[in-house]
Formats: structure tokens, C-alpha cells, sequence
């Protein structure tokens, strides 16, 4: 779904059209649909834009779909809603405590949807990297990068085509757990992941600096989605990483 103009279908993809945000503009949808995935954008990075797409568009969306057809929603939502846990490990069981907006609204539309009668799978999705998400590579070759380094700050990572086959492996699991990390393998240290992609650049290694703000440190495990049969095709983000520079 597009807000603009519909583009040309490819691929297999019909393409429809329609405001998230302005539920007149959802009432022509097929009947058909039996699966969802909710991943929208938002507009601007505030609370108000956030909670208008995430949880009233996601309202506006299921009102205007034929309930009778639609067996699954996946919504793609972030580890975000997680805290600090310094170096301890993360997994679906470990109590949500977001310490941004971004993270509270999102933990509040999985709330939502879970008490709906529709089935439900939510999909906590770690740091993106990938085609089109290169501004590590960016800051990096322009020196403004800094990491912490007196006080250990985890990263976790997920490559876009990995989250991607996360979501189809989701859709293909005739019972899903309602609740799934999606994340690669390796969880590092940011400063050893920062250091080794500025070795395969050529360019210095980052200064020491205070951590990411408004994102804890923790330690996020996919043994569940792995339990589930999902294998990652870039299981440590260094390789991953390493394939974009080289191509």
C-alpha cells in the first residue's frame, strides 16, 4: 500500500493505495486479503506521528478489511521497546520498558492488537542494515562517528534481506508463537563492530564517545526464531557489512 500515486505492478505485486491515517481512503480495499504485515513509515519522528500510524492507522486498517477473510497479522514493530540491560542477554520473556516514544508506541500497538480477535504475530525487529541503509558506511569515511569504549554498549543488528525472509518465514509457519526477536546471531560490542567495519573501509578507527542516546544496552537472542527454523543468511553483521563494501 502506497499513499501516492499507485505504481506499476511488478513482480507479482498489485499495488493499492490509501492513507493510513485517513480511514476514507481504506474503504476500497479487495476482500480477499487473508494475510497482513504492518510496517509502515511514519512522517516525522515524534510521538503524535508515530502513535497516528502505528496504532490508529493500524486501526483504521483492520476496520476496513473483511474480517471473515483475514487469518494472520504480523506486525513488524523494534527491540526498541527494550531498556538498559548492560551485557545480559534479551529474549521474548524479558519484560518490555522502552526508554523512548518510538519504543512506547510501538509496545502500545502490540498491546492493541493482541487484544483483538484477528490472529497476531509480532515481530520485534533489531538495527537494519543493508542496501540503502549505508549511513554507518557514510559516517564513518566522514569521520563522525563515536563509540564508547570505557563502558561496554552492545549492539544488535538484523540485514535487511534477513528481516525480510524473517517476516515470509513467519507468514509460512502454520502456527506461530505470538512473539518473535528478529535479530542476527552475534550480538558485539559497538565499538568492536565500529572498529572492524573502519578496517574494511580504510579509514580510522572512531573516537571514544558517550552511547547511542535513548538506546540500551543489551544482548538480544533469536534462539527462538531460529527454534522456529529461520536461518539467517548473514549471521554476524560483520560479514554482512563486509559484502556491502565489497560490492
Amino acid at each position: 500500500m502506497r499513499r501516492s500515486a499507485v505504481l506499476p505492478g511488478r513482480e507479482g505485486i498489485q499495488w493499492l493505495q490509501g492513507d493510513l491515517t485517513r480511514p476514507e481512503t481504506l474503504c476500497h480495499l479487495p476482500h480477499h486479503i487473508d494475510q497482513l504485515v504492518y510496517l509502515p513509515t511514519p512522517d516525522a519522528r515524534d510521538r503524535e506521528a508515530y502513535r497516528a500510524l502505528f496504532v490508529g492507522g493500524l486501526c483504521h486498517l483492520l476496520d476496513a478489511m473483511d474480517a471473515a477473510a483475514l487469518q494472520r497479522v504480523v506486525l513488524v514493530s523494534s527491540t526498541a521497546v527494550y531498556g538498559e540491560h548492560g551485557d545480559r542477554w534479551v529474549d521474548e520473556d524479558t519484560p518490555a520498558d522502552p526508554p523512548g516514544f518510538n519504543g512506547a508506541v510501538l509496545l502500545e500497538a502490540e498491546r492493541w492488537l493482541g487484544a483483538q480477535p484477528v490472529p497476531s504475530t509480532v515481530l520485534r525487529l533489531a538495527g537494519l542494515y543493508g542496501p540503502g541503509r549505508l549511513h554507518l558506511l557514510d559516517r564513518l569515511r566522514e569521520g563522525n562517528v563515536r563509540v564508547p569504549r570505557v563502558v561496554p554498549h552492545w549492539a544488535n543488528r538484523i540485514h535487511v534481506d534477513d528481516a525480510a525472509g524473517a517476516i515470509a518465514h513467519v507468514l509460512s509457519l502454520p502456527d506461530p508463537a505470538p512473539l518473535y526477536l528478529g535479530v542476527d546471531d552475534t550480538p558485539l560490542r559497538l565499538d568492536v563492530l565500529y572498529d572492524h567495519v573502519a578496517h574494511l573501509l580504510g579509514v580510522a578507527e572512531p573516537a571514544g564517545g558517550a552511547p547511542p542516546a535513548g538506546v540500551g544496552s543489551k544482548r538480544l537472542s533469536n534462539a527462538r526464531l531460529r527454534a522456529s527454523g529461520f536461518q539467517p543468511r548473514w549471521p554476524d553483521a560483520r560479514e554482512g557489512y563486509g559484502a556491502l563494501i565489497r560490492t
